[in-house]
């Protein structure tokens, strides 16, 4: 595997970590990162779709598809955009932000790693 494969494979398990945690407390998480706490069904359907998308993530890693690992590099760096997007637009608080700059360190972690061949 590539070392933009690596990249694309270990976030995958960030996702699948993050997803099993908004299913199973999500409470917990959004508390600590002091977002409002929820009862509603929203967080765990967003849990399940990013463990979903974490799977594609360590299933694709090895194929070393430089398409979607470009892919994954635009759509990662615009978690980060519209997450500040939301907070600008006083939708979501402020910590909703440091999600965003993780997906954002992984995006520029698998870029510079498909630079570097």
């Amino acid at each position: 595997m590539t070392s933009a494969g690596k990249s694309i494979y270990y976030f995958g398990f960030y996702l699948l970590v993050l997803g099993i945690t908004l299913t199973v407390v999500p409470n917990t998480l959004l508390s600590t990162f002091m977002l409002p706490e929820t009862g509603e069904v929203w967080i765990r359907v967003v849990g399940i779709i990013v463990f979903n998308i974490g799977l594609y993530y360590i299933f694709m890693a090895p194929a070393n598809q430089a398409l979607f690992f470009t892919l994954t590099i635009y759509t990662r760096m615009l978690i980060l955009l519209w997450f500040i997007v939301f907070v600008l637009m006083g939708w979501a608080p402020t910590p909703l932000i440091m999600f965003g700059l993780v997906d954002a360190a992984g995006a520029v972690w698998t870029y510079t790693a498909m630079r570097s061949k």
